[in-house]
């Protein structure tokens, strides 16, 4: 009776030509088994201490550093 058509959506547009930037902060990076990594922000190295204690519990945690405009200093 009724028939319908499965419209595939395209990307629309001119794709970025600037890498994606990170913010200033201290970063931990959080990966469960069989899945990618994600990155953590936090504002000060305690905090990203105790977010990687709290994430420790469940998940691999590796301690990435301190971003500081576009540069990585290790902690």
């Amino acid at each position: 009776m009724f028939s319908f058509k499965i419209i595939k959506h395209t990307e629309m547009g001119r794709p970025p030509t600037k890498p994606a930037r990170l913010k200033n902060g201290f970063y931990i990076e959080v990966k469960t088994q069989g899945s990618s990594a994600i990155l953590i922000r936090r504002d000060t190295k305690e905090q990203m201490l105790i977010a990687a204690e709290d994430y420790s519990r469940t998940k691999d945690v590796t301690i990435k550093g301190e971003m500081l405009n576009d540069k990585w200093i290790n902690v």
